[in-house]
C-alpha cells in the first residue's frame, strides 16, 4: 500500500515519520529525495522555496510499493490513501517560530492551514483522505493514530472532523 503523509509545514510530518520508521515502516522523506535526485526546479525567492515538477516526481517514485511518502507534496503522488496532519494555528505558529521561520513564512503557512489548502487538494484528488490532529499529541500518540487510520479505524479522522474556520479572523 502506498500512503501519503502530508500537511502544512509545522504539523509534525518529519517528527512522526521518525517514529513510524522506528516501528518498521518504510517512510520516504520526499524533501530529501527531491534534493538527492535533482528534482528541484526554479527557486521562488518571494516564497523562499523551490518549484517541483510533480509529474516528474511521481514518475521517479512509481517503483515504490508499501511505502509512506512523507512531505507537503505527498498528496500529489499516486497513492492509495492520504493522511493529512493538521495543527491548530497558534500551536503551528510556535512550532514554526522555533524553527526560525520569518514572520511572512509563518503567516503564509498558518493561512494555508486555516484555509485547509492541503486538505482541499487531497480531497479533490478523489483518493481516500483522512486527518490526524497533532495540536496536543506527542509524536508517539500521533503515530498511534496514523497506524489506526492505516488499519481502517477512521472514526474522528475524516476531513470534516477538523476545521480551523473559527480562527479565520485572527489570521487574515
Amino acid at each position: 500500500m502506498r500512503i501519503a503523509l502530508t500537511g502544512t509545514p509545522g504539523t509534525g510530518k518529519t517528527s512522526v515519520s521518525k517514529v513510524l520508521r522506528d516501528r518498521g515502516y518504510d517512510v520516504l522523506d520526499m524533501t530529501q529525495y527531491i534534493k538527492e535526485h535533482n528534482l528541484r526546479e526554479e527557486y521562488d525567492s518571494d516564497r523562499d522555496t523551490y518549484d517541483v515538477d510533480v509529474e516528474r516526481l511521481n514518475d521517479a517514485l512509481a517503483h515504490y510499493d508499501d511505502v509512506i511518502f512523507e512531505g507537503h507534496l505527498a498528496h500529489f503522488m499516486d497513492v492509495d490513501s492520504v493522511i493529512v496532519l493538521r495543527c491548530r494555528p497558534d500551536v503551528m505558529k510556535s512550532r514554526l517560530e522555533a524553527r526560525g521561520y520569518d514572520e511572512s513564512k509563518v503567516l503564509e503557512n498558518i493561512q494555508a492551514e486555516v484555509l485547509d489548502v492541503i486538505l482541499f487538494e487531497a480531497v479533490e484528488s478523489d483518493i481516500s483522505t483522512f486527518c490526524v490532529d497533532t495540536s496536543h499529541c506527542d509524536v508517539d500518540r500521533t503515530a498511534d493514530e496514523i497506524e489506526d487510520v492505516m488499519k481502517g479505524n477512521t472514526l474522528g479522522h475524516m476531513p470534516e472532523d477538523i476545521s480551523w474556520a473559527e480562527e479565520m479572523d485572527k489570521w487574515f
